[in-house]
């Protein structure tokens, strides 16, 4: 199971979430979100992860090819798109300009949710209010069958992921709010016990 531990603000939950076994750390670069961190310290936290991890810009609202530049210069892998205001055109571009791109987007949406149909390497589907740390109905999953690399967020967190990852079967998980002691504040001993629970459920 391939997780990712998004919203990170400092070393010590990138060491933690690293020491745990996370493949992936999220870092916010987003006007709206209560987990934007700046350039600096989004690059120090790519440099202290040194390839142990993916290491994925998340955005809303920069344009891709602004995205892909600022990605690359923090020295993250991969930008994340996410929300409605990116098209297949801005995954491309993301590509082109030599980032490996995953596009984010909410279940309920009436975007398309197959994996890679805009050009994506990865598919994260999103509660319908992200960021929020609300449950959603998974059951809502069983009519749109998906396969690939794809990940379930939103409302996971340590005491319900391996039941999430038992009913939904995805390729990964992400969590942010789940794994926090305060809105944009990370709890260490959550974050070792959400990698636990998903690497064994």
């Amino acid at each position: 199971m391939y997780v990712k531990i998004c919203g990170l603000s400092t070393i010590e939950s990138a060491r933690v979430a690293l020491d745990a076994g996370a493949d992936a750390v999220g870092v916010v670069m987003s006007r709206r979100s209560r987990r934007t961190v700046s350039a600096d310290v989004a690059r120090e936290i790519a440099g202290f992860v040194g390839g142990a991890a993916d290491v994925v810009l998340v955005v809303d609202e920069l344009p891709a090819v602004e995205a892909a530049s600022v990605a690359g210069g923090i020295g993250a892998d991969v930008v994340q798109l996410h929300g409605t205001g990116y098209r297949p055109d801005d995954v491309a571009a993301a590509a082109g300009a030599g980032l490996r791109v995953w596009r984010a987007t909410s279940v309920t949406s009436a975007d398309e949710v197959d994996v890679g149909s805009w050009g994506e390497e990865a598919l994260l589907l999103d509660s319908p209010d992200p960021g929020s740390g609300r449950r959603w109905d998974f059951a809502v999953l069983e009519d749109r069958p998906l396969r690939g690399r794809w990940m379930l967020a939103g409302g996971l967190d340590p005491e319900n992921v391996a039941e999430a990852v038992a009913s939904a079967r995805p390729w990964g998980v992400d969590v942010s709010s789940g794994v926090e002691s305060a809105p944009g504040v990370k709890d260490l001993d959550r974050i070792r016990a959400f990698v636990a629970a998903a690497k064994t459920g």
